[in-house]
């Protein structure tokens, strides 16, 4: 019999408010406010039963107190002293006890409003006085859970090298930064084998392809050598041109992968003007015009890699393009405190289910593996690797009528 699979588990509900955003919403729902409203709520309860249960105590106890006089009025004279206590003309001696009776009912009932509206005053202060202590003591108690935090911002900017380092009982919260200092440790571990890794590549696969080259080169120099050897030089040395991008962009996405540590003031402008004068070649050669309109745009960032993301844009940009009329337009923005570089073209129709695609190594549009002389398939995955180290992100649009339009945007 078939069976039914079981259905994923949902998602939880994401944070309608950005952990990132400098400027957060002054009631988000921290752990620290539940914990106050939690406590305060659980006193401001306690206080309500409290003062339910003495109210009704007390009226009770006037209530018997007053149903009957603890003496009789025989005879004398009685002269009310407040207007509120009425009685009655020469009364006789029944009338002048329910007379009295009723002053006393009368106070006790005044006496129990007094005293509802002075604990409800005192029920008010000790409930603030209780929140502002719910708070400070919650702030005591979740402060090491904000330097687990601070230290995982600090990791974020591939600072491995911070620890937590709690102090105090071997509780949970320890027990979860000793297991988070555990995890760094790892991690610090695994991105030093990794830059290791990274250089011995880039000395162990360079040399050899540059050997290679010489050699092709030194035999291509030679004028005597047969046409068909020079033809055979010339296709291995476009080939190894070919492992030497392959490699070159290879390493540069295993780079960007990181976070940039040092990082200085670069306008995306002028990186911008940079590719359009690197590609105007080649684009004139294919008949695209390149525009550009760029505005000021100051990033922090690494003005190498940030250039490689707009020379990787617009070359994408110019070799995939219309044969006739193809066009490439380069913008630079600030908007609402980012900046944005914006590289639009014309170029075939890319459907919208292709666009994720495209950002994969060695992947093109309906192509699996690269096969063609327009490229190794690493521009895009490079581009995407080095805005993400420098805390952005890029996305791919399809234009109406062809093409792409492609939006980097950094912080400021």
């Amino acid at each position: 019999m078939a069976t039914t699979p079981a259905p994923h588990p949902q998602a939880p509900p994401k944070p309608t408010w950005d952990p990132r955003d400098p400027v957060r919403p002054l009631l988000r729902p921290t752990i620290r406010i539940r914990l106050t409203l939690l406590y305060g709520g659980m006193f401001l309860i306690a206080g309500i039963l409290l003062l339910s249960i003495i109210y009704l105590f007390t009226a009770q106890a006037l209530s018997d107190s007053t149903s009957q006089l603890p003496f009789k009025v025989v005879n004398g004279t009685v002269q009310p002293t407040s207007s509120i206590c009425q009685l009655p003309v020469n009364p006789t001696g029944d009338q002048l006890n329910d007379a009295v009776t009723l002053c006393l009912r009368h106070q006790s009932d005044r006496a129990l409003d007094d005293l509802l509206r002075r604990s409800l005053f005192a029920l008010l202060g000790l409930s603030i006085i209780a929140f502002a202590f719910g708070y400070a003591m919650a702030g005591r108690v979740l402060s090491p859970l904000g330097r687990i935090t601070r230290t995982a911002r600090q990791v974020a900017g591939s600072d491995l090298s911070r620890r937590i380092e709690l102090d105090g009982p071997d509780d949970e919260l320890k027990e979860l930064a000793d297991t988070f200092d555990e995890m760094l440790d790892r991690l610090e571990r695994a991105f030093t084998a990794q830059q290791r890794f990274v250089a011995n590549a880039s000395h162990e696969l360079r040399t050899p392809l540059a050997i290679n080259r010489t050699l092709l080169e030194v035999h291509l120099s030679d004028p005597g050598a047969p046409v068909e050897l020079q033809q055979l030089g010339k296709t291995l040395l476009a080939t190894n041109e070919r492992s030497e991008q392959l490699v070159e962009g290879l390493l540069l996405l295993a780079r960007s992968d990181n976070q940039i540590i040092e990082r200085k003031p670069v306008d995306l402008a002028e990186v911008a003007e940079r590719g359009v004068d690197q590609v105007h070649a080649e684009a004139a050669a294919k008949g695209v015009e390149i525009r550009s309109e760029c505005a000021p745009a100051v990033v922090q960032g690494n003005g190498v890699l940030l250039e490689r993301i707009t020379l990787n844009l617009l070359q994408n940009a110019v070799r995939y393009n219309v044969a006739e009329g193809g066009w490439v337009e380069v913008t630079t923005v600030t908007e609402h405190g980012q900046a944005v570089l914006v590289v639009s073209n014309t170029g075939p129709v890319v459907p919208a289910y292709e666009i994720d695609n495209l950002f994969e190594p060695f992947r093109r549009l309906r192509q699996e593996r690269t096969g063609s002389d327009k490229g190794v398939g690493l521009g895009l995955s490079i581009a995407r690797s080095v805005a993400r180290a420098h805390g952005g992100r890029i996305i791919a649009e399809p234009r109406e009528g062809g093409g792409l339009v492609m939006r980097v945007t950094l912080p400021i």
